[in-house]
């Protein structure tokens, strides 16, 4: 089937100009609101950072555009501590609910990369999306032998309009490096860049989710969809289809706080039992890509941002971990040295600040019981930084920490999002175990 060319005016937002442009008028409109923001703040009043207004304009304006402008709208939705919860609720549609894309592309894409219509290829296709995200949506179906599966297909053109995003804010980056006096950005952005474009690869993604299902087998209260192989290409990717709420719905049921603790602990086992035992992180932790199955299991979802990290990295982290897990003492500076940081200050300023940001970080797992509900790990870190600013510019992580950090700090908000308390030093001694 032909799709209409008003169809193709409902993609994402193409050309690099006019994305460049678009989100140049969104962000001057962001700029009048904290304006605004701050003003009431100096006589004395508690605003928010963004009004409802504000925030359902981003939602639009980036639900429309998708590809990084959006992914950067889902991380915004994540920080707890900027945005109330009204307007991160409103923002938060970002992370699975973006204006989809009409079914006739729907069906011209499953046609270009699978050869046939998805009524002929499924026993049933639901027309309407299940999920509308970043880089693709995700619609219901069932396989000829009654399994019922998840298929993803991708927005026309999103690889190279995620290119043009990413060499639109590659020259931001550029440009701030070299007028300010701030350290070179320009390897760390490269970094994230080069992760983010190997998302388009759904035949990619379906490796990774297999190898990813390996390394959690000894966690039986993890759950990885299946690749449906023969369904799935470079652009439409067949998954087993999961039951159950996305974390950001779940938590909206008001779970019991014997509920918030089990899901808390798989959400930990999820992020660091993987990356200790074979180096493989998740790295797009946000609420859309967790599920509370009807089983009680976790179900852990999209594997297009999965980072494998070099064995250094994973093995120095690991003893890190051990050595705080087993309150063994330890040279953190050494051991962050061999993880691929620089540090051009003297070593015992260097380790001091280090070993500070290991303290704020490292509390749930030294102090019980601990309430994430409270956590003030996000605040905490920001007030460390910005008061020692100057100093912290001397100190370099390699760039592939650039996804460790992604990954930690959305595990962090996720928790905190869930809002559990308990004793969480023994889901750590949990994942220890596992080394």
């Amino acid at each position: 089937m032909a799709s209409n060319p008003s169809d193709d005016d409902k993609l994402p937002t193409q050309g690099r100009f006019t994305r460049f442009r678009k989100l140049a008028g969104l962000s001057a409109q962001l700029s009048a609101d904290v304006l605004k923001s701050g003003a009431k703040r100096l006589v004395g009043q508690d605003p928010e950072l963004l009004s409802m207004s504000a925030a359902e304009k981003l939602v639009t304006t980036l639900g429309e555009m998708k590809g990084a402008a959006m992914k950067i709208g889902q991380a915004v939705a994540m920080d707890t501590e900027m945005l109330s919860p009204e307007v991160r609720q409103v923002i938060a549609r970002l992370q699975n609910e973006a204006p989809p894309m009409p079914y006739a592309l729907v069906e011209r894409v499953i046609r270009e990369e699978l050869g046939d219509a998805p009524e002929k290829l499924f026993r049933e296709f639901s027309q309407t999306p299940l999920a509308a995200a970043s880089l693709g949506q995700v619609h219901r179906a069932v396989l000829h032998d009654g399994r019922p599966v998840a298929v993803k297909v991708q927005y026309p053109g999103i690889a190279a309009t995620l290119s043009g995003d990413m060499d639109n804010l590659g020259l931001m980056v550029k440009t701030i490096s070299k007028a300010s006096k701030l350290t070179d950005g320009t390897a760390y952005f490269r970094e994230l860049r080069d992760e983010m474009l190997l998302e388009t690869d759904y035949l990619r993604e379906a490796t990774l989710c297999a190898s990813f299902a390996r390394s959690v087998e000894r966690l039986p209260d993890l759950k990885v969809p299946e690749v449906i192989s023969s369904l799935t290409t470079q652009r439409v990717l067949t998954l087993e289809l999961l039951r159950g709420r996305t974390l950001k719905d779940w938590v909206l049921s008001q779970p019991s706080a014997e509920e918030r603790y089990r899901v808390a602990r798989q959400l930990i086992l999820a992020i660091y039992g993987p990356f200790f035992t074979v180096g493989d992180l998740h790295a797009d932790p946000h609420p859309g890509n967790f599920m509370v199955l009807e089983d009680g299991r976790l179900g852990v979802l999209d594997f297009g941002s999965i980072k494998r990290f070099s064995a250094h990295f994973v093995d120095a982290n690991r003893r890190m971990f051990l050595h705080a897990m087993r309150k063994e003492p330890m040279d953190i500076l050494a051991l962050s040295r061999e993880v691929g940081f620089t540090c051009e200050l003297p070593d015992d300023e260097g380790s001091a600040l280090i070993q500070e940001v290991f303290q704020i970080v490292g509390r749930p797992m030294r102090l019980a019981p601990y309430d994430f509900a409270t956590c003030s790990i996000t605040r905490d870190l920001r007030s460390h930084f910005t008061r020692n600013a100057p100093r912290f510019l001397k100190i370099r992580p390699p760039a592939e920490a650039v996804m460790f950090f992604r990954s930690t700090g959305g595990l962090v908000q996720n928790l905190r999002l869930v809002g559990a308390e308990g004793d969480f030093t023994r889901v750590y001694q949990e994942v220890a175990a596992l080394l």
